[in-house]
């Protein structure tokens, strides 16, 4: 169980430095779109070598629609929304809009399978709502008005996520995920190049994207669901919470980002949110 908990612990520390790896890497002159094309042909290359040496490279015709749809949405606009939601709200206030995906998902059970609604999913969304609405009333990083772009851009981010709870899960159980991921990073890629501005880019910039590849996307997947071996979901979701908070260190020390009480107090929000719906599952 304690090993468990390592590669949880590690996952969820390496998804909380995505936005300061995109935040140097925007610093370098690079704008959203290229940021989140090179995460994606970058990571389908670590995934990719990952299946070929596992031989983990068949896929099943009758999931082809349903493996672009996931493409489209669970990388191109996920990929794009949360760099939009670094760049102008900050990698604190993106991490935390992130985790607004369990209510997502309590929204649209609801709606397309008509799950029950029970008094703590209930009281989980309200919190995510109030949470969201404090963060974007007191401010971002650094404590500035936090803006319709990085608003909209957070919220979307955390609903294209929330297709990891259920597309993914569909597809947990029939691939791993470095099969999966060799099929849709690319169809994902293809979605966002045709809006991509390339710039020369310095050392540095390349660092960053290979750090926001390697350590925040191939490394995190690569322990978590290696910490799934020795823990169970439920739990794990919990500990990966720690990611947001992660970040909002890590954003402090790296750029001076903080949030006005208010914010720490939506932010707290949200996250006991999530807690409690991985909870009642």
């Amino acid at each position: 169980m304690l090993t468990g908990y390592v590669f949880i612990l590690a996952a969820a520390i390496s998804w909380g430095f995505i936005g300061i790896f995109s935040a140097v890497a925007f610093s370098q002159g690079l704008g959203p779109m290229e940021v989140a094309f090179w995460r994606a042909i970058l990571a389908w290359c670590c995934f990719g070598g990952q299946a070929i040496w596992c031989g983990q490279t068949k896929i099943k015709k009758q999931d082809l629609p349903l493996l672009a749809f996931f493409a489209v949405f669970g990388i191109s606009l996920f990929y794009i929304s949360y760099q939009y939601a670094v760049k102008s709200g900050g990698a604190a206030f993106a991490a935390v809009l992130l985790y607004t995906a369990p209510a997502w998902v309590v929204a649209f059970s609801f709606v397309i399978y008509r799950e029950k609604l029970t008094a703590i999913k209930i009281g989980a969304v309200v919190l995510v709502m109030t949470g969201v609405y404090l963060i974007s009333r007191s401010g971002n990083a650094g404590g500035s008005a936090v803006g319709p772009l990085a608003l909209v851009s957070g919220l979307i981010s955390g609903f294209c996520y929330s297709l990891y709870y259920t597309v993914g899960k569909y597809f947990s159980k029939r691939y791993s995920s470095a099969n999966l991921f060799l099929y849709v990073l690319p169809l994902g890629a293809l979605g966002i190049f045709p809006f991509v501005d390339f710039v020369d880019k310095t050392p540095l910039a390349w660092g960053a994207l290979v750090g926001v590849t390697v350590v925040s996307t191939f490394f995190a997947n690569y322990c978590y669901y290696n910490g799934l071996k020795y823990l169970e979901a439920g739990k794990a979701s919990i500990v990966a919470t720690i990611e947001p908070v992660v970040a909002a260190v890590a954003a402090y020390l790296f750029f001076g980002e903080y949030f006005t009480p208010l914010g720490y107090l939506g932010a707290g929000l949200i996250l006991t949110a999530v807690i409690a719906t991985v909870c009642e599952k």
